[in-house]
């Protein structure tokens, strides 16, 4: 395959991530009206771990043994940091506004850009940091579009109280959730360049998974007992914005940085809001439109520029 071939085909494959993790929000919607969330994210990741196990144990036995003691560490933290990005986000929902957490939690590519050129040596060119910036835009007009009040200037009652009681620490859930979200993302760019992407995937999710298990046990809840509906939108949820969707981000880590990875991740409301208006005849309105037509400029942006810069090539 040519790189002039690769500018085509490796976006349109992350555009197929981004729709895959785009139904997680109204697979949730429909799982939570049975299963508390954090047993929803527990289960997502056994059910997506379980159906990898043996395609993964047949044919890449021999990847997995030989990874070394310093990938298998740096696969373990990055599990870890998936398993915490869940904890903390789904948790800060039960303190915070969806709108608040959503801002905070969408810092992550910032985190990113601060810390790539440190830890990864990557410097994003300027019309990497213009979509940067537009998807940040996008974002913060999705998540305040239904606080917001636009009358003669702009208010945000509802997002006044962000840094009081029960909202500051809901903020803070979610700003960790970023900032794990960031470490997940670059271990994956650091490893993806020499550890094949299934083993890879396989041993972070399981991980994540067992350490979520042990959070949903440890907060009381428990992973049996649920309507049969509810199991299959766990298990739709383990294989769509889980196998297909964050398989896709962390393949596409080994041709584009992490900063670029995570912009593209920003495409999930927009998808989400696309869905929503099929499935559930949710219509969005106008300053949503507005913030999801930025975000996919944003996008655009950061590939076009990612494309330009790396051509589309792992790193080495």
């Amino acid at each position: 395959m040519n790189n002039s071939t690769n500018h085509y085909i490796y976006p349109a494959i992350l555009f197929i991530g981004i729709l895959s993790v785009s139904t997680a929000s109204i697979l949730i919607r429909f799982a939570q009206e049975d299963a508390p969330s954090l047993t929803i994210a527990a289960l997502r990741l056994l059910f997506a771990s379980i159906a990898l196990a043996p395609f993964t144990w047949k044919y890449h036995r021999s990847d997995l043994k030989a990874l070394t003691r310093h990938e298998l560490a740096l696969g373990f933290l990055s599990g870890i940091f998936l398993a915490i990005h869940f904890a903390c986000w789904i948790s800060s929902l039960e303190y915070t506004s969806v709108a608040s957490s959503v801002v905070f939690v969408c810092t992550g590519p910032i985190w990113i850009a601060l810390l790539s050129p440190l830890i990864l040596k990557e410097k994003l060119s300027k019309s990497a940091f213009l979509g940067l910036g537009l998807t940040l835009i996008g974002a913060v007009l999705i998540a305040t579009s239904g606080v917001c009040i636009w009358d003669r200037g702009i208010s945000c009652p509802l997002l006044s109280d962000a840094f009081h009681g029960r909202a500051m620490l809901g903020n803070f859930l979610a700003l960790a959730g970023a900032w794990a979200v960031s470490g997940y993302l670059m271990i994956g760019r650091r490893l993806l360049v020499k550890v094949l992407i299934i083993p890879y995937v396989f041993f972070v999710y399981s991980v994540a998974a067992l350490v979520l298990i042990i959070v949903m046990f440890a907060a009381g809840e428990s992973p049996f007992g649920y309507l049969p509906k509810t199991y299959i939108w766990l298990l739709l949820l383990a294989l769509l914005p889980q196998l297909v969707g964050h398989s896709i981000y962390n393949w596409s880590l080994r041709f584009f940085p992490a900063t670029i990875v995570a912009v593209t991740t920003l495409g999930e409301p927009v998808g989400s809001s696309i869905l929503a208006y099929f499935i559930l005849g949710e219509k969005p309105g106008f300053i949503i439109f507005i913030g999801g037509v930025i975000i996919l400029i944003g996008i655009y942006f950061a590939i076009r520029a990612a494309g330009k810069n790396k051509n589309l090539t792992p790193r080495e």
